[in-house]
């Protein structure tokens, strides 16, 4: 039998509260040490999952504990340093999403993994999502034939005025960078690589310095279009989050159903019950473990992690000029004619 993976975390937040109820009944693992600037936060956390002791440096915390792995839920400005120094220390690193905020950040961190020969990997959740890993296997059985399009969208109502994924100065950006690099891991998940990007900031409503809305738009090396929806503002009341539009077929992943239906068919094939995001974090955590006994690949490398940090940082590029063309209406250079010409037209 494999031996317990002993594991810590630094961030005790809100997605730190989605790794407490995941780990709780994995065999295997243990969450042993917990870190937050905040002693609150972080007592609190030890004390709710239990045998985790409560630290407020993740330096002394490297040092006292004897650690596997550690999972990084800090705001993304600080991912590069915290990670390179477990990395360093030969600790396997999952770190959340967005990676980091700009690519030669990203550069240094792969670096560090792979000077120390360390496990790294970025946590992205809904391509563990057993929905949406089932949807892929259709696409590449061919049931819907060649995708033509694929759509996302991550769009809710959030008031975003008092929290820190707000403050690009701590997150790189507003709901793009926040929310917009799960969408870039699924399309680059279902399309591979991706070539070009342009992308729209909507009407901003909550008077954030950053984009609350936007919709962005990819094009992979293979010439297939895919678009996300995201927003912080509007909620576009979709059963779905993902749709994949093939040739031959229709594929939709949903938060509670997915389902899809091949052309000239009727009915809808059920072939999964939604996101479940346990499930998700889940199957994260077992993926990683996997990749650090030598069990198994990661299932987003280390080069996927800088890939999504290489379009994110191209879309706010694209951002910053993307334009509007006006449309040039014909009709204001026609001469009006006199109601009495049209008169007598008649």
């Amino acid at each position: 039998m494999s031996r317990r993976l002993r594991f810590g975390i630094v961030g005790t937040g809100a997605i730190a509260k989605s790794y407490e109820a995941a780990f709780r009944g994995l065999e295997g693992v243990s969450l042993v040490a917990a870190c937050d600037v905040d002693v609150n936060a972080a007592w609190g956390f030890s004390e709710r999952v239990g045998s985790c002791r409560a630290y407020t440096s993740y330096e002394e915390m490297a040092v006292t504990e004897d650690l596997d792995a550690v999972i990084v839920c800090t705001p993304p400005f600080t991912h590069e340093q915290i990670a390179v120094y477990f990395l360093d220390r030969g600790i396997a690193v999952l770190c959340e999403k967005p990676l980091t905020l700009t690519v030669p950040s990203a550069l240094r961190m792969l670096d560090a993994a792979q000077r120390n020969e360390s496990v790294f990997t970025m946590a992205s959740k809904f391509r563990y999502v057993a929905d949406v890993q089932r949807a892929r296997e259709l696409v590449e059985a061919n049931e819907i034939g060649d995708i033509v399009l694929i759509e996302n969208a991550f769009t809710s109502r959030v008031d975003m005025s008092a929290r820190w994924n707000c403050d690009a100065k701590r997150s790189g950006g507003g709901v793009l960078i926040d929310n917009g690099t799960h969408s870039v891991d699924i399309l680059r998940y279902f399309l591979g690589a991706l070539s070009d990007v342009q992308i729209f900031d909507a009407k901003r409503i909550q008077g954030l310095a950053v984009e609350d809305t936007v919709s962005l738009y990819v094009r992979s090396e293979s010439g297939v279009i895919g678009t996300a929806d995201l927003s912080w503002s509007i909620d576009k009341e979709l059963d779905t989050f993902l749709r994949i539009y093939g040739s031959r077929g229709t594929i939709l992943v949903g938060w509670k159903e997915s389902r899809y239906r091949v052309s000239g068919e009727t009915e809808w094939r059920v072939f999964g019950s939604g996101y479940d995001k346990v499930q998700a974090f889940r199957s994260q955590i077992l993926n990683f473990c996997d990749a650090i006994r030598g069990d198994g690949e990661l299932m987003i490398t280390p080069l996927d992690a800088l890939a999504s940090v290489e379009v994110i940082n191209a879309a706010y590029a694209a951002l910053e000029h993307s334009h509007w063309d006006s449309i040039r209406h014909v009709i204001d250079d026609v001469i009006a004619f006199p109601a009495s010409t049209h008169a007598e037209a008649s």
